[in-house]
């Protein structure tokens, strides 16, 4: 095979088994992790410095800046955080992500091997699945750096190629072209880590003296700068069509890196003399890997500060790039919470999914209250605004259902996760059925109307108290949940036989006002369907407390107890 060619060959495949490796890596970790997740994704909203640490916890665990933006961006769209919560999430980050190259800048050459072999043996022997996800990790990151020898391997004929080092000699003393190499390798990669990682291999080789780099911290500087600039794509493209908010997260990762690329760019030179002044002494080749590893920490810890401090200008910055516009009106069935682009990050997704359930909860509280207008005012109004929830709610139904079986799909939840998923899929079932009962509920009042029955004034006044009452016990059962307070529950089952007592009690006053000719008897079917929907909807808030009691808890899944 042609020397070119398998210098190809060997870098993408060497780079496939990098990315593969830290994409392994980041989903064990995230399963590790596991509950701690939720503890980090509280740390959030907390305040600005918070934020920093917690988008660098995030980042470390995620092993990606361009997963934790998106997951921010994910939260500002679905209107659980704000802009100027997420932009310090952002920088945080761009600190969590230099945790990668730091790893890499380690020779540990002569023990990849007993990584790959250790992680397997533990991953292959445990049945605990803590500890497989811990083996699984170690074996990833043995894969990573297997990698990353590979690629050093392949490229080690290009230091002699007298060619390829006039090129390089070109990017190493022309810092913008410098850049631009590093933002295109980035664009096609859609990893900075991992073009990071190239060059950190790339200028580990020796030069025709066999001491120097071929490349040399002041030619890696400016390709690390325009990695971190190609970065921001990732960014942008998943704020598209997201909310302004969400576009402005994303532009402001855009001005964080641009505008550090920017600074950087007049001092290359000092910048490079700062980096080796604190990092190891020795040859070149042999400690350069350490030092692109210390300039793209003190590049990002350096800008994080500056934008730390200027955060209201850079709101103002961003705000001006992507201004306001006109408020469009939102479409009850769709999404407001569910965004695939975090699917691979469970303790975020499942975060937006609770919400989700929540705001179908809140549907059909709106629904019973209009089905017990409708009981004192057969307005036609109120009956197209059930119908106009109905379909949201089924609709929003489907849209949940599809969004869960891809989490479940992907392969990222842990035992513990999948388990109070299901529970979390068994309450919106619950909940779209109370839904379709008051739906059903609203026609039979309805169709009474529209045929011109008309029930006594007690036969109204007993169906609107059972209504009432069937909207406390579903406000309750829902509130036990959303907060993981269950001390309501046993009124509600207490509730529950006093509307089944009652059922019985209006069949036989019914019966009794049509003997007396206070009713007539062909009020008796459109009555029946009325109290069987009653029934029904008593027993679905029955399901809903049950399902408290048996922990399902929101709390879980949001991290913090919200009506």
């Amino acid at each position: 095979m042609n020397e070119t060619v398998q210098i190809i060959f060997g870098l993408c495949g060497g780079l496939a088994i990098f990315i593969f490796g830290m994409n392994m890596m980041s989903d064990c970790l995230q399963k590790a992790a596991g509950e701690k997740m939720k503890g980090i994704l509280a740390l959030l909203t907390k305040n600005r410095i918070l934020g920093v640490i917690a988008g660098a916890l995030v980042t470390a665990v995620l092993q990606s800046s361009s997963a934790t933006t998106v997951m921010a961006i994910g939260f500002v769209s679905a209107g659980l955080m704000t802009l100027p919560q997420a932009i310090p999430i952002i920088l945080g980050a761009n600190i969590g992500t230099t945790m990668t190259a730091q790893i890499i800048a380690f020779k540990i050459t002569n023990y990849i091997y007993v990584f790959v072999f250790a992680g397997f043996i533990i991953a292959f022997i445990t049945k605990n699945e803590k500890i497989r996800n811990i083996g699984q990790t170690i074996f990833a990151f043995g894969l990573l750096f297997l990698g990353i020898e590979t690629m050093g391997d392949v490229m080690k004929p290009l230091a002699s190629s007298p060619v390829f080092t006039q090129l390089i000699g070109q990017v190493a003393n022309v810092p913008i072209l410098g850049v631009a190499v590093g933002t295109l390798m980035t664009l096609v990669v859609q990893s900075s880590s991992a073009t990071i990682a190239v060059l950190q291999n790339f200028a580990s080789q020796a030069g025709p003296d066999g001491v120097t780099s071929i490349l040399g911290l002041t030619g890696a500087i400016p390709i690390l700068l325009g990695d971190n600039i190609g970065t921001t794509i990732t960014a942008l493209l998943a704020s598209i069509g997201q909310s302004r908010d969400a576009k402005r997260t994303a532009v402001a990762h855009t001005v964080f890196n641009v505008s550090g690329a920017v600074i950087f760019i007049w001092f290359v030179k000092p910048f490079a003399k700062l980096i080796q002044y604190i990092s190891p002494k020795g040859a070149e080749v042999d400690v350069i890997s350490r030092q692109i590893a210390n300039a793209h920490t003190v590049f990002n810890i350096t800008m994080t500060i500056i934008w730390v401090c200027l955060l209201g200008l850079l709101i103002r910055i961003v705000m001006k790039i992507v201004p306001d516009g006109k408020a469009g009106e939102v479409d009850l069935s769709t999404p407001v919470y569910l965004d695939k682009n975090v699917i691979h990050q469970p303790a975020a997704a499942l975060r937006l999914v609770a919400k989700e359930v929540l705001r179908c909860s809140d549907m059909v509280k709106t629904m019973l209250v209009d089905v017990t207008g409708m009981v004192r005012d057969n307005n036609a109004n109120i009956m197209k605004n059930v119908e106009k929830y109905k379909k949201a709610l089924n609709d929003m139904d489907g849209e949940i259902n599809d969004y869960i079986a891809e989490l479940f799909s992907s392969g990222t939840l842990t035992e513990q996760q999948a388990s109070q998923t299901a529970r979390l899929l068994c309450v919106l079932s619950d909940v779209t059925r109370m839904g379709n009962l008051s739906a059903d509920m609203a026609d039979a009042v309805w169709d009474k109307a529209e045929k011109k029955y008309v029930f006594s004034e007690a036969a109204d006044q007993d169906i609107g108290d059972c209504l009432k009452k069937i909207s406390g016990m579903y406000e309750d059962s829902m509130a036990a949940m959303a907060r993981g307070d269950f001390e309501t529950l046993a009124d509600i089952l207490r509730n529950n036989e006093e509307i089944l007592n009652l059922d019985v009690d209006l069949r036989q006053s019914h019966m009794q006002r049509v003997q007396a000719g206070l009713c007539k008897k062909e009020m008796t079917a459109p009555f029946t369907q009325i109290l069987n929907c009653i029934d029904r909807m008593g027993n679905g808030c029955v399901n809903l407390a049950e399902g408290a009691l048996n922990q399902m808890n929101f709390c879980y899944f949001i991290g913090e107890a919200e009506e």
